[in-house]
């Protein structure tokens, strides 16, 4: 092989390299590659692609286009995508922030399901006073989510259990669970419990005036200051020091003088806390009734790909919630462009299929790199000192 082949290959090499080490640039080339497969599929079924591009579009800036061609600007579409994406990304802080303690918390679901029903009993149930009412709601989403996820996270710690046998299970239990307790409400039926009074919702005239009467509500705040929670927390503190080394290496972090339990309980703790606060807010935000759940509504799980997509960040995961509320947001639109709406599901999954082909790519290099040293020291012999070496012996 002649020295400028070697020398291509090697520059090739290194931008792979580099490629997969930054998670910003993977996360972004992964994405560009799910529309551009959408695209491709779109394109397949006969139909054309500009119609989900502009359902994206209408999603995110509000503006469309009528019938005589004129351009219409909605902002309630904005609103309603912000309503989307904010259990999205309260769902991928819970998954996220166990994962940076090297834990899979699979029981975003479960955690959110005791939040939502926690805040729908307080709802129903707790004094009707203005701002009160709904900050008790708020209070005890919190609490049930953090022992929903405590317990899973105590178990692992004292008896080695695994998180994702437990918190599979413990999905199963907070549904049923919260079936059993919502359909024994007085007044309540099959799907659904009485309204809640108004004290006890989380709308905000302001905010539904400036978005054109969306569902935009309160929840916007507490999500904001969730992930400046998650930001500082697990950057700027000793517990997410703690956290994050215990994640990297648990041998190491113990020799350190962290308590591994401790940390391990505490991380599962916060992210179920973060999941049952998305469960208060789709509760007392998108609805005006408490509802008696048939089955589960897939934000914990959809919340596993945003964390992905994210890296487990606040910052990342939080762009990535909103990209993905931004896609379901756009389903309908793009139903109505005659696009099926399915498109949306497969970019979604897609995304996800190629974030977790990054790890195939660097083994590949890791073995490419190993394979041409091997080479390298069979064409040259051994190094000196490892010859000298075997000199001596």
């Amino acid at each position: 092989m002649s020295k400028k082949s070697i020398k291509g290959l090697s520059l090739k090499e290194g931008v792979l390299d580099a490629l997969t080490r930054s998670d910003a640039l993977v996360s972004a080339a992964v994405v560009l590659l799910g529309f551009l497969v959408a695209t491709l599929l779109i394109l397949i079924v006969g139909r054309n692609p500009a119609g989900m591009y502009s359902a994206i579009v209408q999603v995110i800036t509000g503006l469309s286009q009528n019938r005589q061609g004129e351009w219409i600007w909605n902002v309630r579409y904005i609103g309603e995508w912000f309503v989307v994406s904010m259990p999205l990304i309260l769902c991928g802080f819970s998954m996220g922030f166990a994962a940076r303690t090297g834990l899979f918390n699979i029981g975003a679901e479960g955690q959110y399901i005791v939040g939502l029903t926690a805040a729908q009993l307080v709802a129903a149930f707790g004094p009707q006073i203005p701002v009160l009412h709904w900050f008790l709601a708020i209070c005890a989403a919190l609490a049930a989510g953090a022992l929903w996820g405590g317990v899973v996270g105590w178990f692992k710690a004292r008896f080695s259990v695994s998180e994702v046998v437990a918190t599979i299970m413990m999905n199963y239990i907070a549904l049923f669970g919260s079936r059993l307790v919502t359909i024994n409400i007085p007044g309540a039926n099959t799907y659904r419990i009485p309204d809640f009074p108004k004290t006890a919702l989380l709308r905000s005239p302001l905010l539904e005036s400036i978005t054109n009467n969306s569902r935009l509500n309160y929840g916007i705040w507490f999500t904001l200051a969730a992930i400046l929670f998650y930001w500082v927390v697990m950057g700027k503190t000793r517990l997410g020091y703690s956290l994050r080394a215990t994640g990297l290496n648990k041998d190491a972090a113990k020799y350190g003088g962290i308590s591994v339990n401790s940390s391990i309980t505490a991380s599962m703790a916060i992210a179920g806390a973060f999941a049952g606060l998305a469960g208060a807010i789709v509760a007392l935000g998108s609805f005006s009734y408490g509802r008696v759940l048939a089955g589960q509504d897939g934000y914990g799980f959809d919340g596993i790909a945003v964390a992905l997509v994210g890296n487990s960040t606040a910052w990342g995961t939080a762009l990535a919630g909103m990209l993905f509320g931004m896609l379901k947001s756009a389903q309908p639109l793009m139903q109505s462009r005659q696009i099926p709406k399915e498109i949306a599901s497969i970019i979604m999954g897609l995304v996800v299929v190629f974030i977790s082909l990054r790890a195939g790519v660097r083994i590949i290099l890791d073995w490419q790199m190993k394979e041409k040293a091997r080479r390298n020291e069979a064409d040259t012999g051994p190094l000196p000192e490892t010859a000298s070496k075997g000199a001596k012996t």
